[in-house]
């Protein structure tokens, strides 16, 4: 991608318990003129009362991540956009380690879930290897993409579910992602609450279903019940 600069575009739905720790590691990233874009769905804590002193610009849109993404990508003004989850860390390299990526024009990172249970180490191994081999990118992957090739794609489809590997389909045709190796860090909450076997299964079994053609709308009633 070459030596640009980098929009981090982060929407954010009650993080307040968060959202400073988040914004806090990005703080050095502002500093060499890369930005940093909170775009919230409404939260009804103090997420944005947190997060506006941390960020160059505050943004709200209509609830729904992939709605959200859109309008911190039309307010972003740098050549490469990451979409990062509030509850995900950047390594502190990150921005070196995108610019290095000069034959490509989106990527994502390894991740690696915060947990200590054993299994996440085989989940986390088995998200990064299948991006790998499929080309395709989770939103906890933090993806990053020219500014220029997002938009004219059309940005992300505003679905409830499964928008960044609808997105990832879509920029697989202008070529592979960069599949950094660098980590970042994304909670595993939600797998320690509702069980890491649960967990798993139900998350085989919503991409399974979205790959023969379900209805994501359906789909994110049934994930949004963990």
């Amino acid at each position: 991608m070459g030596k640009r600069n980098i929009s981090i575009i982060m929407p954010t739905l009650n993080e307040a318990h968060g959202i400073t720790a988040t914004l806090t590691r990005l703080q050095a990233l502002r500093q060499a003129w890369h930005e940093v874009i909170v775009v919230d769905g409404g939260s009804t804590d103090d997420t944005v009362a947190h997060a506006a002193p941390l960020a160059d610009r505050l943004v709200t849109a209509p609830r729904g991540r992939a709605c959200q993404m859109n309008a911190g990508a039309v307010a972003a003004t740098r050549d490469v956009l990451l979409f990062l989850h509030a509850d995900t860390m950047l390594p502190l390299d990150a921005a070196a380690h995108i610019t290095a990526g000069h034959n490509h024009h989106w990527g994502r990172f390894d991740v690696r879930l915060s947990g200590t249970h054993p299994l996440l180490r085989i989940v986390e191994s088995m998200m990064n290897l299948r991006s790998r081999l499929t080309g395709i990118t989770t939103g906890d992957q933090a993806l990053f993409v020219e500014r220029a090739l997002f938009l004219a794609v059309g940005g992300f489809p505003e679905q409830p579910l499964m928008e960044d590997i609808a997105l990832s389909r879509t920029l697989k045709h202008h070529g592979r992602p960069l599949c950094l190796r660098a980590k970042v860090t994304t909670s595993s909450r939600r797998w320690e609450q509702n069980g890491v076997c649960s967990t798993i299964l139900l998350m085989w079994r919503l991409r399974l279903a979205y790959f023969l053609g379900a209805d994501p709308a359906r789909l994110a009633r049934l994930y949004h019940r963990l």
